[in-house]
């Protein structure tokens, strides 16, 4: 299961190229079983990664664009009203997606936005007094431009809390960018994209990574790097969700390095993606600064 894993990774990187670290992360924030919060400018592949991610896993995939108009039950779904045998058929929103891409997300209503990450917690929706699960696996993909673009408001510290990790995919390298112009003429990459993994296979591996080991050393490291933004006054202290999602994701990290053990290492490299959004939530996501000045200052005793 393991390699059919590496080969979409492989897949991925053929498709966004020069970011490979990124994509390693986002397929540690959906074997975590978390979400995955992508900021940066139009235009760098935010929307690319989402659906090559989808495709390459075999799991369905809708994006909604985020506005000011959209309603809940745009997300959600409706009842709707049939004549002919004069009872009402819910009619699903694209909520129930394996894959949901929530592109511009903080240029919704704040009544919207909630509806997702209400969707996001629990993995289903309630509508008219009835509750409906939502598929599994389940991970959205929310992307948002930085704050300072027109008609964008920020997403609260409580909304920012329910993603696992926050990545930017930034400006691609000179080579990257050559290569994409080169091979314009052939059309996206995404049409050459197949099929590496199904969706049981790939929640047998997000089983797997709760199954990885974890040391009480690397645990207690863990837990210097939390009560370390909690004695400070120029950062929001990270919260008992945050230290359960960085050990997920340390755990993913692990299991993608081929190990059934989670080091101390595995911490350090994915800190900054966990931590930093709900370290400073009006920081952007290229900008690990405080993350880092936790991990310089926190003595590593393994």
């Amino acid at each position: 299961m393991l390699s059919q894993l590496h080969q979409v990774e492989q897949s991925l990187n053929q498709v966004i190229l020069g970011k490979q670290q990124q994509i390693r992360f986002a397929l540690c924030c959906l074997l975590a079983e978390g979400h995955l919060l992508l900021e940066d400018l139009p235009g760098l592949g935010k929307t690319t990664l989402a659906h090559a991610l989808a495709n390459s896993l075999g799991l369905s995939y809708r994006r909604v664009q985020f506005t000011s108009d959209l309603l809940p039950a745009d997300l959600t779904g409706i009842n709707i009203y049939d004549a002919r045998s004069q009872q009402f058929h819910f009619q699903p929103g694209p909520v129930f997606s394996q894959v949901l891409l929530a592109d511009e997300i903080n240029r919704a209503s704040p009544k919207t936005q909630s509806a997702l990450l209400e969707a996001m917690e629990e993995r289903q929706v309630s509508t008219d007094g009835e509750t409906r699960p939502l598929p599994a696996p389940f991970f959205v993909i929310a992307t948002q431009n930085p704050l300072f673009h027109a008609g964008t408001s920020a997403l609260p510290e409580s909304q920012l809390d329910r993603f696992l990790m926050r990545l930017s995919l930034g400006f691609p390298e000179r080579a990257a960018e050559h290569q994409l112009l080169v091979d314009d003429a052939k059309g996206s990459r995404l049409q050459f994209l197949t099929q590496q993994l199904d969706s049981n296979t790939l929640q047998k591996l997000q089983q797997n990574v709760a199954n990885v080991t974890v040391s009480d050393g690397v645990i207690d490291y863990l837990l210097s790097l939390v009560d370390a933004s909690r004695n400070r006054n120029d950062m929001l202290p990270l919260s008992p969700r945050a230290s359960k999602a960085l050990l997920r994701a340390s755990k993913a990290h692990a299991l993608l390095a081929g190990r059934d053990f989670t080091n101390a290492d595995d911490v350090q490299q994915v800190f900054p993606s966990v931590a930093e959004h709900r370290l400073d939530p009006r920081s952007s996501a290229a900008s690990h600064s405080l993350s880092h000045i936790i991990l310089e200052q926190t003595v590593c005793p393994l």
